[in-house]
Formats: structure tokens, C-alpha cells, sequence
């Protein structure tokens, strides 16, 4: 194969491959860009290294650079694995480059934020400037040992949220294993299963705690809003999200859109006649964001996750109940006290039931049985308490 020239390279125009001997070849694309690529054999395996661009990367300097790489091969060392050590990320960039490519899918403010505070908390210090591939078994039990009996949930999620960044540096062929992974568990105790049960009034107390809020020296957004949640067997954050454009007063629904329920799926709360009385009310509240229950204190914005937390620690209902509690009062109350089936009481509360078509099932046809348990629980909730 003739050797190609300077001149050659530099006119060439049409696209495909030229070879200049010893396996290395000027590539030219479609549209019209050049770049050097050298065909080399690394332990029995056919591999293409790139050289660069042209006119950046000249022939001469394409040449010196492919002798190089056999010698190198020749020593026995493999130059692409050099190649990309040297480009190799250190835990800290490849952990932030993880961040940012999840959080578009990430839903929850809260846990985007926290996904990474935790690491720059806990893992940071030890691992955020140490090369993916220079990371060690000990290094991951330097950070975990510390916390994992005394703070077993937190220890947990770090340890997930390192195992993921190493598995993205495996993706990426940085790395050949994860050591956050199995490899560690016998270096680390037992750990019981954490249970979190969230704190719920028993259902024959949420009308007095519905009072007790209503009385209490919240903002009227805050106590239109947590009337509106419980009426509603709302989560917090659909609650405190809803938009008037989610608000269908001739239907009397309300509809969530995909993005913003915790399944994925479309929502419709049928309204009961309460829980419009709460809209009627909070159209006062109108700042021109569309929201129903803007802050008071950052007009535009939604009220915060911790604003409805707040009001149970100010009237000391905290000690007993938490804000998504009252979902496990709603279900209770219709497991005991209505003879609703059990699937049009875990649709009202938007929880995952069966396969797509029993999913658009339960969504359409029990929607008016749905409105019906809306309308009971508004009516035990308001009734008149001592």
C-alpha cells in the first residue's frame, strides 16, 4: 500500500477511508471532516484507537503518534487503557455527571437536592478526589463503617447512590467492578430492615384535628390547603402543586397530569362538594401563578414541603400525626366504616393497581363509586365534633 503525502491528505475529499500503512488510515466523513485512526491488534483483539483530527493532528504528527502506540504494545502496555486513564474522572465529577443526566426524570425536588448533598456530606471527604479507578474497597468502607449502624438509613442510600456512580464508571469502561457492591457485604454488619410507619390519627379523630387546624394561626393558605389535602386523600406534594388549570369545575375533577403523580399515571380526584367550598375560598388567594395555594412568603412558588409539617408541630398534633398519615386515616376509614371494594379505595388514594388495562379500568369505570367515597369521607370529616 503506497505511504500517503501531506498533499493528499489535504485534498481529499470523498468520504471513506485511506490507508497509509501500518494499520493507519485518514478518515473522511460525509461531511467532509477529517481524522486519523489507527487499526491495531491489543491481546488477540482487533481495536481502533483514534489520533485526532486533521489539519490539528498533522500526517507526520498521526504517524509518530501510531509508533508510538506500538511501541507501547510492544512493552506490553495497551494505550487505549492509558488513553482512558488519563481522561478517567475523579468521584466527585463522575458523581455530579450522574446528577445531572438523572434529574430530568427525577420528579422530586427534595430528593434531587439530596441526592447529592448526601455524597458531598458523607463521601466527599474521602472519595471525591480520588480516580474512579484508583477507588479501593476500603475507601467505600471508610465512609460507611462510621455511619452504618448509627445512621443505617442514611448509610444505606449512600451506599446505593456510590454504587450508582461506579456502575455509570463501568458503563463508561473506566472501571472493570464495583467494589459498593456485594463484594463489601461481609465487611459490614447485619442490617434490620428499617420500617417506617408513618404516624396516623385514628380516623374518628381527623375531624377535631381538622378543627384544631382550622383554628390554628397558619396562613389561609396553608389551612385551605391542608383542609384540601385531607378532603381530598391527597398527597402532600399534589396538594400543595395544584394549579387551576388542573381544576375542572363542570366536571367536578381534579386532574393530575402524568408528571406530577408518583406512579407515572394520570389522576382524577373526583371533587366533593367540601372540598369545591375550599376552591371557592382560595380564589382569594390568587397571585397570578396559577397555583391555588401560593406561598405567602414566596408569591409564585408553591407552599414548601415543610409549611403543612409545621402547623402539626404548632398545634401539637405532630406527636401523632403526620401529614401523609392522614391517606392511612382516609383508608382505614373506608376499609371500616364503608362497604367500598378494596380497589376503588386504593384508586382513590392513586395507588398502582394490576396491569395497564385493569389500571384504565379502575381510572374510568368505578370513577363515579370513587366520587360517591369522596362524598362520604367530606361528610364524616365536616360532621360537627365537641
Amino acid at each position: 500500500m503506497p505511504k500517503l503525502t501531506a498533499a493528499q491528505v489535504k485534498a481529499v475529499s470523498e468520504p471513506g477511508r485511506y490507508g497509509d500503512g501500518d494499520g493507519l488510515y485518514l478518515t473522511v466523513s460525509p461531511r467532509g471532516s477529517k481524522s486519523w485512526v489507527q487499526r491495531i491488534m491489543i491481546d488477540g483483539r482487533r481495536r481502533d484507537i483514534g489520533l485526532g483530527g486533521f489539519p490539528t493532528v498533522s500526517l507526520a504528527q498521526a504517524r509518530l503518534r501510531a509508533t508510538d502506540n506500538r511501541q507501547a504494545i510492544a512493552e506490553g502496555r495497551d494505550p487505549l487503557l492509558e488513553k482512558r486513564r488519563a481522561a478517567m474522572p475523579t468521584f466527585r465529577e463522575a458523581a455530579r455527571t450522574v446528577h445531572e443526566a438523572n434529574k430530568p426524570r427525577w420528579r422530586n425536588a427534595r430528593h434531587t437536592a439530596s441526592w447529592l448533598q448526601s455524597l458531598e456530606t458523607y463521601a466527599m471527604p474521602i472519595l471525591g478526589g480520588i480516580p474512579l479507578d484508583r477507588i479501593q474497597q476500603s475507601d467505600v468502607l471508610g465512609v460507611l463503617t462510621p455511619i452504618w449502624s448509627t445512621r443505617p438509613e442514611t448509610a444505606r442510600r449512600v451506599r446505593q447512590r456510590i454504587r450508582t456512580v461506579l456502575r455509570w464508571g463501568m458503563a463508561h469502561g473506566y472501571i472493570d467492578r464495583n467494589v459498593a457492591g456485594e463484594v463489601i457485604d461481609g465487611a459490614l454488619p447485619s442490617m434490620p430492615k428499617v420500617k417506617n410507619h408513618l404516624r396516623a390519627l385514628p380516623y374518628q379523630e381527623v375531624p377535631k384535628a381538622l378543627t384544631v387546624i382550622e383554628e390554628s394561626q397558619a396562613s389561609l393558605a396553608v389551612r385551605y390547603c391542608f383542609r384540601f389535602l385531607i378532603l381530598t386523600a391527597a398527597r402532600s406534594g399534589e396538594a400543595r402543586g395544584a394549579t387551576w388549570a388542573e381544576i375542572d369545575l363542570d366536571e367536578k375533577e381534579w386532574r393530575l397530569p402524568e408528571l406530577r403523580m408518583k406512579n407515572g399515571l394520570e389522576h382524577r380526584v373526583p371533587r366533593s362538594d367540601a372540598a369545591l367550598k375550599v376552591l371557592v375560598r382560595a380564589k382569594r388567594l390568587n397571585d397570578g401563578s396559577g397555583l391555588v395555594f401560593p406561598s405567602p412568603l414566596k408569591p409564585g412558588s408553591p407552599l414548601s414541603d415543610m409549611t403543612l409539617t409545621k402547623v402539626l408541630r404548632d398545634t401539637g398534633l405532630a406527636e401523632r400525626a403526620t401529614v401523609h398519615g392522614f391517606r392511612s386515616s382516609f383508608r382505614t376509614w373506608a376499609l371500616e366504616q364503608t362497604d367500598t371494594p378494596w380497589a376503588v379505595a386504593e384508586a382513590s388514594l392513586a395507588h398502582t393497581l394490576g396491569n395497564d388495562v385493569e389500571q384504565a379500568y379502575v381510572r374510568s369505570s368505578l370513577l363515579d363509586r370513587r366520587r360517591n367515597l369522596m362524598a362520604q369521607w367530606a361528610d364524616f370529616v365536616e360532621q360537627p365534633n365537641d
